[in-house]
């Protein structure tokens, strides 16, 4: 997994009729019809299949990551309950073959919230009015911002900076590339020790099996 540290880049903003997009369920993230892999390379073409793409299978100049300026945004603003629905894994697998490795939102759905930590992509949460604020912003005509988990802040195109909280081993996992098997393999020689010493007090354990 690609270690996390300091971001800065384009971020797009996911609007409907003037606000943020709410509820954005993981069937819009990445369609059913797109999950017949178990690879994480091309999804892309999949990402927000129905918001980019006409009924009659054009593109939809409209949508955000349609444009030119947000065609490489690699963070992404949004509104509340962010990746709810099914807990399908490819959610976060499709934005990062897109390359957004951030979002941005007031809320998430809990196991779309732990899929990206297990993927290398940062979910930063800030209040509803100042999401607001950065979507404003990243509308205008600079897109640009910098997101540093190391001080947990995102830095606005005009200097503004806004702190985040993030749960110490997530954010120690995220910054070393580490997913949770990773991280207990950091510990491999502890491991191996303690198994050593319970082979050692409770052989017949060992007899059993």
């Amino acid at each position: 997994m690609k270690a996390f540290q300091t971001l800065t880049g384009t971020a797009a903003p996911l609007m409907e009729k003037g606000k943020l997009m709410s509820n954005v369920d993981t069937d819009m993230i990445i369609p059913k019809q797109f999950l017949k892999t178990t690879t994480r390379t091309g999804l892309s073409k999949g990402l927000f299949h129905e918001l980019k793409t006409k009924a009659d299978g054009s593109e939809n100049p409209d949508f955000v990551l349609n444009k030119p300026q947000y065609a490489k945004a690699s963070i992404l603003i949004a509104g509340e309950n962010f990746g709810c629905g099914s807990s399908r894994e490819h959610a976060p697998w499709a934005l990062l073959d897109q390359g957004i490795t951030c979002v941005i939102a007031p809320s998430f759905a809990d196991i779309f919230h732990n899929n990206c930590y297990k993927n290398g992509i940062l979910p930063v949460r800030l209040p509803v009015d100042v999401c607001a604020q950065l979507a404003a912003q990243a509308g205008g005509a600079n897109h640009v911002f910098t997101i540093d988990l190391e001080t947990q802040t995102v830095t606005t195109p005009d200097g503004v900076v806004h702190s985040f909280e993030v749960d110490a081993g997530r954010k120690s996992n995220l910054m070393a590339g580490l997913d949770e098997i990773g991280a207990s393999l950091t510990s491999a020689s502890e491991i191996d020790a303690f198994e050593a010493k319970r082979r050692h007090m409770t052989p017949w354990l060992e007899r059993a099996g």
